[in-house]
């Protein structure tokens, strides 16, 4: 006979994906407790308030933008809340400019027409295949669908009818840069649809070509800024989480999970013990289970197969208040370095800064000028580099060196003359991800996403290591990326609602319109 009591559910970590699951939990009888370690929300999605004499600047600490809003209007409505009213949702256009250092530039455009015509000017040839690459993926996102939104308990979940159905379609051993050959032949181009391989801290030579899907859904469903940056976003999940009952407890680190055999049963933080049904966590998925879990309770994720795993790059991040304006600078800009491969193979091999690196600007202030005090802008850069790989590149040494280098590759895209601007400067290596930000070896993106660490190899929601214990975030299925991790949380969210039989209803959700994806126009 179940007791009346109800089920006490720990959340462990404030990110996106801890903050869905827990607007999601808190709409059943369940009572929910986040344990954040820092003293605000967001994790890697947080905002950066920097005070500086002049003012007051705001930056995104990692993710710039957001995709594919639906999944998060969903979890919203979920809750009985409306996304539009919660949260401004900017369409930035163009979406962002593509430099290539080998030569020419790609505007992308939240119209179609005008990418095409953006395409043309490289390779008119592989413009004449856009609207086909279109066509193609639109059909591989769906197919796609039953692999994203479900979960993968084994392998026996791989021959569910609508994941076994999709598989030719996801070509899932072909890399990404040879499936987009099928439709361009210009380097550069198939560069601009594969350089969203970096969401996943990966090489479009590598990644294997579902991803193909992440390019596709920036033309499809476009490229949108959050008023006020993805903190703002994070802000408004914890305010709806808390109205529904969450007890966020922010400054609260957890220093260990409590277990009776494998089972989780609680969590102690500096406060004390308390008692728990269930553990969800939010936080880095190496870095908890190395420091939060004993190794002797995992079999099939222990340190050393964890320290066996590929994991993503990381990134050099410098975010800087600069004085005046940047004129002639997109909201986003992608500066992708002649070679490329060479880049690449420099990173994953991260015993050395690149040499010649790509890298992105943020140029907020563009669209959102309350980023920044009156007369400023906020300049945001990232630089992909190494994780940590054994003792790895001593970044304390390193950094003033490859900081003057980033500087001055920034003129390449027309920026100039920023030290002399700069009222505000802050500056992330892989070191901090590491120490300051709680990230394995400073692995920015989590776990790869190679078709060994995918669906049912990947650790999975309802983690299969220990009892109790469940998984959000990028190092779980469906993987990382904001809409991703989303999911991650739906589908946590419903295998704990069965596994403790919750009940659910308190917030009626609302409906949503279809997908309106744009018309691809025929090219003559």
């Amino acid at each position: 006979m179940m007791s009346s009591r109800k089920p006490r559910i720990a959340i462990i970590g404030a990110g996106p994906g801890g903050l869905a699951a827990a607007m999601l939990l808190a709409q059943t009888d369940a009572s929910v407790t986040i344990f954040e370690r820092l003293d605000h929300v967001g994790g890697r999605s947080a905002t950066i308030p920097a005070r500086a004499p002049t003012g007051t600047f705001q930056f995104d600490t990692g993710p710039t933008f957001f995709l594919y809003p639906r999944v998060l209007s969903e979890i919203f409505a979920a809750c009985g809340r409306n996304l539009d009213h919660e949260v401004d949702l900017m369409r930035v256009d163009p979406q962002y400019r593509l430099i290539f250092e080998d030569g020419g530039q790609i505007r992308a455009s939240a119209t179609i027409e005008e990418t095409v015509r953006e395409i043309a000017r490289i390779s008119p040839r592989d413009a004449a295949a856009f609207p086909r690459f279109m066509a193609d993926n639109r059909a591989k996102l769906e197919a796609f669908r039953p692999a994203l939104e479900s979960p993968f308990n084994g392998p026996t979940d791989l021959l569910r009818r609508g994941v076994l159905r999709s598989l030719p379609a996801l070509r899932p051993h072909q890399t990404l840069d040879r499936y987009l050959a099928r439709y361009f032949s210009d380097e550069r181009v198939r560069l601009a649809f594969s350089f969203q391989s970096k969401y996943l801290g990966m090489s479009p030579f590598r990644c294997p070509s579902l991803f193909s899907i992440l390019s596709f859904i920036e033309y499809e469903f476009g490229v949108w800024h959050p008023r006020g940056g993805c903190g703002a976003v994070m802000t408004a999940m914890a305010r709806i989480a808390t109205a529904a009952g969450v007890d966020l407890r922010l400054r609260a680190p957890v220093q260990e999970i409590l277990f009776e055999g494998r089972r989780a049963v609680g969590i102690r933080t500096a406060a004390g013990q308390e008692r728990f049904d269930a553990v969800v966590i939010n936080a880095d998925f190496a870095q908890a289970m190395t420091t939060l879990v004993p190794d002797a309770l995992r079999r099939r994720w222990s340190n050393r197969r964890i320290a066996s795993r590929k994991f993503s790059c990381s990134t050099f991040m410098m975010y800087l208040g600069i004085e005046g304006d940047l004129p002639g600078v997109d909201h986003h800009t992608v500066y992708l370095s002649k070679d490329y491969r060479r880049n690449v193979a420099e990173i994953e091999h991260g015993q050395v800064p690149p040499s010649n690196p790509s890298f992105y600007v943020q140029n907020a202030c563009l669209t959102d000028p309350d980023l920044a005090p009156p007369g400023h802008t906020t300049l945001y850069v990232l630089v992909p580099v190494g994780r940590r790989i054994g003792q790895g590149i001593d970044w304390n040494a390193e950094t003033p060196r490859f900081r003057a280098m980033a500087l001055d590759r920034l003129k390449r895209i027309g920026i100039h003359d920023i030290e002399r601007r700069t009222r505000y400067e802050k500056i992330l290596t892989p070191t901090e991800w590491e120490h300051d930000l709680n990230v394995f070896t400073g692995a920015t993106f989590n776990l790869s996403h190679n078709l060994g660490q995918m669906m049912h190899m990947r650790p999975r929601n309802r983690f299969e290591d220990l009892d109790s214990v469940y998984l959000v975030g990028g190092g779980t299925h469906p993987g990382s990326g904001l809409p991703v991790i989303f999911e991650s949380a739906r589908i946590t969210s419903r295998l704990m609602m069965q596994d403790l039989g919750l009940e659910a209803g308190r917030a009626a959700a609302t409906d949503l319109p279809m997908d309106q994806p744009q018309p691809v126009p025929e090219v003559v």
